[in-house]
């Protein structure tokens, strides 16, 4: 049984978001965090109902050009006026539950930051292997102490201090059909790519195929995947098809430019 949350006394807590074209997503997102202090969006062009609908819980919503995930959650945390910050993406949900749980953490503040463990959704079915679950990320922290690094994809907040960790999962509404599957596999294959090239990285030939029959093997095998039943099995393919696509896309980018 949830016991109520006790407000009075409560730090102050800024929500932190990014968005573009989310309106599929986004209501359900805000509804389950309007007992923040403060709800900040930072919109990149957009071009659904992405904007009107977050403007119906929060006058705090800001327009940017796309510097890649990390600079612009940093941008979203510059807005931040509140002791602590829970950072969200708009296809994800706080339930009462963990809403309590992170009222606590705040409140005792042992740790100036704390790793959430996400359930995530795939087509439907929330997974439970696969290295899904609990897949646990930093993203409730204390306001100065936390910082996004600058990825092009796949950030995380970096952190001056302690962590802890909260039991209560974040739910995390990643891929709903087959079009959300295809979209992010070429988004985030392509956004990969480069961020690897920029550190250095090249692929010849022989990455692409040898990476992708081991994504596959680790995800289905190692991790279990075979006990999620189909979800595992297309989950294992999606990784398939996304690092075979990131290698690829690196290995073309590795190539000496022909003048």
């Amino acid at each position: 049984m949830l016991i109520s949350v006790q407000t009075k006394n409560m730090p102050s807590l800024s929500v932190i978001i990014i968005t573009k074209n989310e309106a599929a997503n986004i209501r359900a997102c805000l509804e389950s965090v309007t007992w923040a202090d403060e709800i900040i969006v930072v919109d990149s062009a957009s071009q659904d109902d992405t904007v009107a609908i977050c403007r119906e819980f929060t006058p705090l919503v800001y327009n940017h050009d796309w510097p890649g995930f990390g600079a612009q959650k940093n941008r979203a945390l510059s807005y931040a006026s509140k002791e602590w910050i829970l950072s969200l993406d708009a296809d994800e949900r706080v339930t009462p539950e963990l809403r309590h749980h992170i009222v606590s953490a705040m409140t005792a503040a042992q740790h100036d930051g704390y790793y959430l463990p996400r359930r995530s959704q795939f087509c439907g079915k929330f997974i439970r292997h696969c290295g899904w679950y609990p897949d646990y990320v930093l993203r409730l922290f204390k306001r100065g102490k936390g910082a996004f690094s600058n990825n092009l994809v796949h950030e995380s907040v970096v952190l001056d201090g302690t962590i802890g960790k909260l039991s209560e999962p974040l739910l995390h509404y990643s891929y709903r059909t087959e079009a959300d599957v295809q979209r992010k596999v070429e988004h985030y294959a392509t956004a990969a790519a480069v961020q690897m090239f920029q550190a250095g990285k090249v692929a010849s030939r022989f990455d692409a195929p040898l990476r992708a029959g081991w994504a596959f093997l680790r995800t289905y095998g190692l991790r279990l995947g075979f006990l999620d039943g189909q979800a595992g099995y297309a989950i294992a393919c999606m990784n398939l098809r996304t690092t075979y696509l990131k290698y690829r896309k690196l290995e073309a980018l590795s190539k000496p430019k022909v003048s």
